[in-house]
């Protein structure tokens, strides 16, 4: 479960405020060596701010960096699942959605945020796992 993904990688969430500039965003991305932030307004999960959305919404738009608000190319319309959900039905989110970050909400709290790199490796973790149960089942036979 999505549960289990964020005990072995943890809890940690990098965010940014709505009002910072996206030049700012940037800058954590870097030194965090992520490709999205979620945006928080207080303990409110208000967004999402990924490499993509800066690429096509201020790049592309001709937009500063260093004038453009957080707020305003975010995308606020926010996928994410709970901890409850399966590795796999995260994957199919993310396919389906066609996107890399999704946050962890249990109730109303964030509790974390998952990469599509983080669900894959688990599933790739939990089919071995099942490859070396079935190998030690047929030579024990």
């Amino acid at each position: 479960s999505i549960r289990d993904v964020l005990k072995n990688k943890g809890a940690s969430v990098i965010s940014i405020s709505a009002d910072e500039t996206v030049y700012k965003a940037l800058e954590v991305m870097a030194k965090e060596n992520v490709g999205a932030l979620l945006v928080m307004n207080g303990e409110n999960l208000v967004g999402i701010l990924s490499e993509r959305d800066y690429a096509r919404k201020v790049i592309l738009e001709g937009r500063s960096s260093l004038k453009t608000s957080v707020e305003k190319i975010m995308t606020d319309k926010i996928l994410y699942i709970t901890p409850d959900t399966s590795v796999e039905e995260g994957l199919a989110l993310m396919s389906d959605k066609r996107c890399r970050h999704l946050p962890v909400l249990e109730g109303d709290k964030l509790i974390g945020v998952v990469s599509i790199g983080d669900l894959v490796k688990a599933n790739v973790a939990e089919k071995e796992f099942m490859i070396s149960q079935l190998e030690n089942y047929i030579l024990s036979s």
